[in-house]
């Protein structure tokens, strides 16, 4: 059975600060990385920039999320740039800087966070007229992410927890891969899917049935067998399912024998310290 590829967590979160070029560099270096995942969001002028939460403020395990304060999008590009992310010397990049510091041997999965509004629709299965509201909402901020992601010839795969994203990403982009991002219904994954003909599902990792995490509680499931095989759906319909987010290599064994394609982790290693217990 092939290996699950490989997929850094915002540049291996677990062991450098998330969504910087550091950790993009770092996490390119090592051979098992297939693609590094990341969030991007915009500036107050529009520009793409990486980075996870909405908000400047805020912690992390205890340390400051940056040193800044405010909403991202309402903050000034030079003001994000100086921004230092987690206590330490690292910056938020914008896309472009990020991309550039890559080579493109490594994927990269880049998930569309949030067009620089409050109001949004997450995880939800849209209407068709409610789907045409949120292309709107989406359109500006997705153009500048693609524009910035033209100058990049490795693989891309554009994913979000928003239908909105994703069916603006098909309709301005469609040569593009794209994966629907899984929450609390397990039955939407396989729906929005279908819509966009994603070629990829990210589910969260107590999903996949037949596994021991099955049983645990996260990402809005409270545990117990799922009341759909992922995996099956989706394989049956041709697309790949990456699982989010392991931390741990048991999780990770658990997972490669279930025969997922791809792990979202947020530490390297996790695969050969799986194949050795």
């Amino acid at each position: 059975m092939a290996s699950p590829a490989v997929i850094a967590h915002r540049g291996y979160a677990g062991v450098a600060p998330e969504n910087t070029v550091e950790a993009a560099i770092r996490a390119a270096e090592d051979d098992e990385t297939t693609m590094l995942e990341i969030d991007v969001q915009p500036a107050a002028c529009g520009t793409p920039v990486v980075i996870h939460d909405d908000r400047l403020e805020g912690s992390r395990d205890g340390r400051p999320l940056t040193d800044a304060s405010g909403l991202v999008w309402e903050t000034g590009l030079e003001d994000l740039r100086a921004a230092h992310v987690l206590g330490t010397d690292e910056t938020v990049p914008t896309l472009t800087e990020f991309l550039a510091a890559i080579p493109e041997s490594v994927g990269v999965n880049v998930e569309l966070k949030n067009p620089g509004t409050t109001e949004l629709r997450f995880a939800d299965a849209l209407s068709a007229d409610e789907r045409a509201e949120r292309r709107k909402v989406w359109t500006p901020f997705v153009e500048r992410v693609v524009d910035a992601c033209e100058c990049f010839d490795g693989e891309l795969l554009f994913s979000s927890f928003y239908e909105g994203a994703l069916a603006t990403i098909r309709e301005l982009a469609p040569d593009y891969a794209a994966a629907t991002l899984v929450w609390d219904d397990l039955e939407a994954g396989p729906e929005i899917a279908r819509r966009y003909d994603c070629e990829a599902i990210h589910p969260p990792r107590n999903t996949v049935a037949g596994t021991g995490l099955a049983e645990t509680s996260y990402a809005g499931f409270t545990g117990g067998e799922p009341e759909i095989d992922i995996l099956e759906v989706a394989h049956a319909e041709g697309r790949t399912v990456n699982v989010w987010t392991v931390t741990n290599w048991h999780q990770f064994d658990q997972l490669a024998a279930a025969g997922v394609d791809g792990i979202i982790a947020d530490y390297p290693g996790l695969a050969v310290d799986s194949s050795e217990h």
